[in-house]
């Protein structure tokens, strides 16, 4: 199979992609695939250093704030067409997938009107505007959430759940002496998605010092972009501080409870690997999808959720403490979470794809 995938900005995003790929190459190991991100997010870094053929193309959201800057946006978009479209022509792939960020918006248009299939995948509850756009240049279409089939035409559309969620179940656990963890005791992982967020972190590192007389360990993952900041500050000695985890299923895997944003690959690896959680949806996101990304936990009692608006810091250790003292309450959560699972999403994503590209 020769495939050419397209996903970019944050984890949400890559790691599902990669997935996608990973699945590819346990079936078909003498598959081929070629990458397109953008030039200056996450992807750039992560991917060329798996060994997977990396091109770039420059391309921007568009900013509603400064519609000055859209001259730049709209510029780099029309070259961004004919690079995708050269890209396209020069691989001749069997399939383009696209798995979210606007850096799949010229990808998946221009292999469309080049006639190739497409398949795009939605993570989040309420689909981004790319993929609302892209679905008529789209052939198939995966989603993650059971509620948003409303959103794409049913004839199209699969419900496939997450494909990070089927690689989360196969890593292997993180040696807790990694982080400079005790072994026996609980660990609550507190992580704020892979880019962080600014006005989290600041409430969290001044939250910090409520853990000190805690029998628990927390874990604070800061995101790369405020970890230089935050870490001139001191810390409680049960509080390790670290700036980013590559695979963070390996440590949710010897997780009690995680303190998180709601992203849909987050939830995802949730879901799979049953980590009781207390949700905080970033208020900052289109459409407000994170805060409906939870609501889809919690309407099963499968998370605890606390809006931003109403986060004080004896809260959050009130609800981490509640949790953690109620071993009942834990497993109730766990078999919630379980009843959510889609465990061959990876693999539903394949067999769809190849179904696809066989099609006559």
């Amino acid at each position: 199979m020769k495939v050419i995938i397209s996903a970019g900005g944050t984890g949400g995003h890559i790691y599902p992609a990669l997935a996608i790929i990973n699945k590819i190459k346990e079936i078909e190991p003498k598959s081929e695939f070629l990458y397109i991100g953008t030039h200056n997010r996450m992807e750039k870094d992560i991917v060329p250093k798996l060994g997977i053929p990396f091109k770039s193309i420059e391309i921007y959201g568009f900013n509603r704030k400064n519609l000055f800057k859209n001259i730049k946006v709209l510029t780099c978009l029309y070259k961004s067409y004919k690079r995708c479209r050269k890209l396209i022509k020069r691989f001749k792939p069997d399939i383009v997938i696209g798995v979210g960020g606007y850096v799949t918006f010229p990808v998946i248009v221009e292999a469309k009107k080049l006639d190739y299939k497409t398949f795009i995948h939605e993570q989040n509850s309420i689909p981004g505007k790319a993929n609302v756009f892209l679905t008529k240049y789209a052939d198939l279409i995966g989603v993650s959430f059971n509620s948003s089939m409303k959103y794409f035409p049913k004839y199209k559309t699969v419900y496939t759940g997450n494909p990070a969620s089927e690689n989360a179940t196969s890593v292997e656990a993180f040696d807790k002496k990694e982080f400079d963890l005790t072994e026996n005791k609980k660990l609550v992982l507190v992580v704020m998605g892979s880019l962080g967020s600014s006005k989290m972190n600041a409430f969290l590192t001044k939250t910090m010092s409520l853990f000190s007389n805690k029998d628990y360990e927390i874990l604070f993952v800061t995101g790369k972009d405020t970890y230089a900041e935050i870490s001139k500050n001191e810390f409680p000695s049960n509080v390790k501080v670290v700036p980013y985890i590559d695979n963070m299923a390996r440590v949710m895997k010897k997780t009690d409870v995680m303190v998180s944003r709601a992203g849909a690959t987050t939830i995802s690896e949730i879901i799979a690997l049953q980590i009781p959680t207390i949700l905080i949806p970033s208020p900052n996101v289109t459409n407000n999808h994170q805060y409906k990304n939870a609501m889809d936990l919690i309407d099963s009692k499968a998370c605890v959720l606390l809006e931003e608006k109403n986060l004080k810091g004896e809260l959050l250790v009130e609800k981490i403490d509640d949790l953690l003292s109620k071993p009942n309450k834990l497993k109730r959560m766990k078999t919630n979470l379980s009843k959510l699972n889609v465990d061959n999403s990876a693999t539903l994503i394949y067999e769809n794809i190849r179904e696809l590209i066989d099609r006559k």
